[in-house]
């Protein structure tokens, strides 16, 4: 069986590879990074480190190869004869792998046709519906027909944290990935054509819809808010911001009120989704991983987007009825952070253009008042003590109760 892992990266050989060479493919990476490219060619397996807080657990990857990403004709006739494809290159690169793609599946058509299902393993909203815009501009109305029945383009949830890996990490080996242990793989039951292919760890979920906004509003979000409240008190990691009381605090109120949210949209039962949380909460202190609060609240524009984890979350507890008083201190740090990493003044003007240039938040807009109000704070230097106890009286006033 032959798998192609369409990005060489921390999840493509820390995660889904990985999960294809132990559920026995024979996988082929594609990439653009030649120094990545030419060993794996060389070697043919590569090591995994599974980190657990207090050590470790070294596996060698094997059955792997790898194929240089700027050889068109070579990532086509690999695509035409996979039994299983995956993406995981980054949101932003989907459009210049999405003509390579195309030509795969010109070619599997033109040699019969036989389905391919393609696990999309971004941090995209409807990334499915994204890739199949990008590849089919370049199909014609035959091939595109042909892929509406045949290729199944799979939405997948990342929950396995890979940090940025250090040298320190590498231990003198550049193919070296440090991983969590955590490696389940939710996926769009709906979306494959043909049967579904047995993959570790793999767990096919129907309806995705839920999945995907759990993934994004209650493990991103906490992760960006812990992040953002970490970069404004200059905690280098992730788990220094969670071991922070007064980051904890605000981090747990904003995911609590996107699960009370998702749980009232979706009927799916509260405490699942705490439990959930509370998983969460425990990875993020796993200081072994050495995950940056730089790394995880980069690309605040994108994070501030209207549907991401910040916005998108907290117009989905307005939507149910739910106040979002802790969920908007993380998007108001997202905006703070926006202006001192574009050198724009902190002022509340220049917010206001931020959220409504960004986010899709105007003047009138509840939410707008309520992101000002601790953006403010944030400007002004405030300690998260006093962010937390602003919130808190947010918070009690939006329920009916005093503080």
């Amino acid at each position: 069986m032959k798998a192609i892992m369409y990005g060489a990266g921390n999840i493509g050989r820390g995660f889904i590879g990985a999960l294809f060479s132990t559920s026995g493919y024979d996988v082929s990476f594609v990439d653009v990074a030649k120094p990545v490219v030419e060993a794996l060619q060389a070697r043919g397996s590569y090591p995994l480190r599974v980190l657990d807080g207090a050590g470790y657990e070294d596996i060698t990857i094997t059955r792997v190869s790898a194929i240089d990403g700027t050889d068109a004709d070579a990532v086509a006739r690999a695509i035409a004869g996979a039994d299983v494809m995956a993406t995981a290159v980054g949101a932003n690169i989907l459009k210049f792998i999405a003509p390579n793609i195309a030509n795969g599946l010109k070619l599997r058509f033109a040699q019969g046709g036989a389905p391919l299902n393609i696990l999309i393993c971004e941090n995209l909203m409807d990334a499915n519906k994204v890739l199949e815009g990008m590849i089919k501009q370049h199909l014609t109305a035959a091939e595109q027909l042909w892929m509406d029945q045949s290729v199944g383009l799979v939405e997948a949830s990342i929950g396995r944290m890979v940090p940025v890996q250090t040298e320190e990490m590498k231990a003198g080996d550049a193919l070296r990935v440090c991983v969590e242990r955590y490696g389940f793989l939710p996926v769009d039951r709906d979306a494959f054509r043909g049967e579904i292919p047995q993959i570790r760890n793999m767990v096919p979920f129907s309806p995705f819809d839920f999945y995907i906004r759990r993934k994004l509003y209650i493990h991103n979000l906490g992760h960006a808010t812990a992040a953002y409240l970490g970069l404004y008190t200059g905690k280098p990691l992730i788990a220094d911001a969670i071991d922070e009381p007064e980051i904890l605090f605000l981090v747990e109120g904003a995911m609590l009120e996107s699960a009370e949210a998702l749980s009232k949209k979706y009927g799916v039962a509260l405490p699942e989704i705490l439990r959930h949380i509370s998983d969460l909460l425990a990875r993020f202190a796993n200081r072994s991983l050495g995950d940056t609060c730089a790394r995880v609240g980069a690309d605040p524009v994108r994070k501030l987007a209207a549907s991401d984890r910040l916005i998108g979350s907290a117009r989905l507890c307005l939507e149910q009825g739910v106040s979002p008083a802790y969920l908007c201190v993380g998007a108001a740090g997202a905006v703070y952070q926006y202006l001192k990493e574009n050198a724009k003044a902190q002022t509340l003007e220049q917010a206001k253009a931020a959220l409504a240039q960004l986010s899709g938040v105007v003047d009138g807009e509840a939410l707008q008042a309520q992101i000002l109000a601790y953006y403010e704070l944030f400007a002004a230097g405030e300690s998260l003590g006093g962010i937390r106890r602003a919130a808190q009286r947010i918070k009690a006033a939006a329920v009916g109760g005093a503080v």
